[in-house]
Order: structure tokens, then C-alpha cells, then sequence
């Protein structure tokens, strides 16, 4: 009986094969690491961000609104990152008396001067002056690409900043409370009115609500609620 032998193409093949599978593996476990990265689910998550920004201060202190740095939340899917321009508001660091022309005085530019000599705001101040140079925020609440998610859909529906973000008012440095995770979104979801209120109400992160799920109940109903909860509310 004669000996069989393999073509010797099965070779080639069989390294390509191997080369290949490894490929495709490595492939997915990027795809993993990417998807459970602690940039996008990990609870804790607090990145050092180019200047530091006391949430604590500004927010509980001296009781700033969310909405004015984050002024899209209530209009759009984003909530505005904000810009080096609502910074100097307060810390722009510069103040030009009036000039006068034609005997008349005409009013002066001016920008905040709250620690106008602060060493740790001169990145804010830099990028005032360069428009090309825009501060670089690091992004701490993040979902995959494949998700959709509206802030607005959510805020003017009565969902509090707080049930997401937790108390932001109390965080010197913020960091990541929930885990944004499909389970938590869902598990909201099905049973939303625990985290429902007045939506004038939204940015009142240290609110007490006696009853929660029964004030929850009473806003649903006047806002006419109900959350979808099949795939293509979120995967569209």
C-alpha cells in the first residue's frame, strides 16, 4: 500500500491557520479589554485631570448649578464638557480699565480675577490666550460606543444628576460611583420611580425625599413615564 503524504501548500497553510487563530484571538481580547476598561466601567475610577477642580468647592460650597458648566444637559445627548471660556468667567485673571473716546468712557473688558496668580490655573489662562490650545479634560463617566444614552431624555424626566453621578457636591476630586453597567441601567428602568422627582429639582443633590418610590409614582404619572426597556432603546 503506498505511503500517503500531505501536499506540501498544507504547510503554509497550517502556520497561516495558527497565525490566524492568534490573530483573531487577540482581536477579541482587545475588543474585551476595551469594553471592561476601567476608563469606561470600573467604579472608583478618578482620573488626575490637567487642572484640579474642586467639585466640592464649586458645587457645594458655593453651591454653583451643574448646569452651569454642563449647559447642554437639558438639550442634548451630551453633557458639555466646559469650555476654558466658562473658566475664565471667574478666573480669566485679567481686568482692562475703560478707554476714552470721543470724551465719553467706554466700558472696560473684564474677566474674573479669582486667584488671578494661581500657579495651578495657568494652563485655563494659556488656553484663553489659544484658542487652538483647548484644555484637555479627562472623561471619568463613559459607555461604550454602542450604547445610546441622552442626558436630556433623562434630566427633563425628573432623573437626578445624583443617581448617576452620586454627590458630586461632596467630591473633591470626582470619580466613578456607578457602574454603568446594562444590568443597572436596566435594573432603573423597570423600576425608574425611586430615582424620579420634580425636574426643577434635578441639580438638588442633597434632597430628601421622604417617600421616594411613592413621590417617584406621583411624577411618573404627571410626566407620563414609562421606560422602554427592549434592546434598541439603547442599541440602535
Amino acid at each position: 500500500m503506498q505511503e500517503f503524504h500531505f501536499p506540501t501548500w498544507v504547510n503554509k497553510f497550517t502556520v497561516m491557520l495558527i497565525v490566524g487563530g492568534l490573530g483573531v484571538a487577540g482581536y477579541l481580547a482587545t475588543c474585551l479589554f476595551a469594553a471592561i476598561h476601567p476608563e469606561v466601567v470600573n467604579v472608583g475610577y478618578k482620573p488626575k485631570q490637567p487642572v484640579p477642580f474642586s467639585h466640592k468647592l464649586h458645587a457645594g460650597q458655593l453651591k454653583l448649578d451643574c448646569r452651569y458648566c454642563h449647559n447642554t444637559v437639558e438639550k442634548a445627548g451630551h453633557a458639555a464638557i466646559p469650555p476654558s471660556a466658562t473658566c475664565g468667567n471667574c478666573h480669566g485673571g485679567e481686568r482692562t480699565t475703560g478707554k476714552l473716546v470721543n470724551g465719553v468712557i467706554q466700558p472696560g473688558r473684564e474677566l474674573g480675577i479669582v486667584h488671578p496668580e494661581s500657579t495651578l490655573l495657568e494652563p485655563i489662562r494659556v488656553s484663553l490666550e489659544d484658542p487652538e490650545k483647548p484644555m484637555k479634560w479627562q472623561r471619568i463617566h463613559d459607555v461604550p460606543d454602542f450604547v445610546f444614552f441622552n442626558h436630556a431624555a433623562h434630566i427633563t424626566r425628573g432623573v437626578s444628576c445624583v443617581s448617576c453621578h452620586g454627590r458630586i457636591d461632596q467630591m473633591e476630586v470626582v470619580e466613578q460611583k456607578e457602574p454603568l453597567s446594562m444590568k443597572w441601567c436596566l435594573d432603573c428602568h423597570r423600576n425608574p420611580a425611586p430615582h424620579i422627582r420634580d425636574p426643577a429639582l434635578v441639580t438638588k443633590l442633597d434632597l430628601k425625599i421622604e417617600d421616594p418610590q411613592a413621590n417617584g409614582e406621583e411624577w411618573m404619572k404627571k410626566l407620563d413615564i414609562n421606560p422602554n426597556v427592549s434592546c434598541s432603546t439603547c442599541h440602535r
